[in-house]
């Protein structure tokens, strides 16, 4: 495997740890999601430089219903990270304390919370996109995998997403993502772990939604070109 590719695989590991971790916000305190924070938007920009040809393409081509997809995706989370990044410096607290801004801060909460939530959102539909390629990795990088195992994961994927949709309601995100809750609750008693595994749900629901819509417009474009 290239240095490149390393690269990227790792990039994209780290991001999307830190995109669980950031949801935590309080439970592992406001210095830590600061700093957090500033790292996920080092690794997005490290993850923009490294695809720099993909950016360099976008007026390139004909646009299939799985390029328009994906472009909007990567559109969605790109304002969303603005909005967070925004946001987060304003409501700074520790990392960027110095900086001299007041005020803002009221519409900056919720501009955050929007651009989190969403952002997540989006965020896992765009590793979906790509799920496919990194399956195809996994199987080059480790030939052999009998057609059961196989049929196992993609139970176990399904089971993950109707989990994921429990815990998207129980978790209350909807109304996080719609502001219908200025206010995210955290239960301070809960152990971080079975946070964190409701998340890593939701996000692997949204995997799952991501994949299966790629793969649909793949057949529609095969469909389009057969005809």
């Amino acid at each position: 495997m290239k240095p490149k590719m390393i690269a990227k695989i790792c990039v994209d590991i780290g991001m999307t740890i830190a995109l669980l971790l950031l949801m935590t916000y309080e439970l592992i305190g406001q210095a830590a999601h600061e700093w957090l924070g500033i790292g996920m938007f080092v690794l997005f920009l490290t993850h923009h430089i490294l695809n720099r040809k993909w950016t360099g393409n976008l007026l390139k081509g004909s646009y299939t219903p799985l390029r328009i997809w994906q472009t909007l995706l990567v559109v969605f989370v790109l304002l969303c990270m603005i909005g967070s990044m925004m946001s987060g410096i304003i409501l700074s607290r520790h990392a960027l304390s110095f900086l001299p801004i007041n005020g803002g801060r009221s519409f900056a909460r919720s501009l955050h919370m929007v651009s989190a939530y969403w952002g997540f959102v989006w965020m896992s539909l765009h590793l979906g996109l790509h799920w496919s390629m990194m399956m195809a990795m996994a199987r080059k990088a480790f030939p052999g995998i009998s057609p059961v195992r196989t049929q196992i994961l993609r139970i176990l994927a399904a089971a993950i997403a109707v989990y994921g949709i429990y815990a998207f309601s129980a978790r209350a995100i909807a109304s996080y993502m719609f502001l219908k809750i200025q206010f995210v609750f955290f239960d301070f008693e809960e152990p971080l772990i079975f946070f964190l595994l409701d998340y890593a749900a939701v996000m692997g629901l949204f995997v799952f939604i991501g994949h299966y819509l790629a793969e649909i417009l793949k057949y529609c474009s095969r469909k389009r070109k057969q005809a």
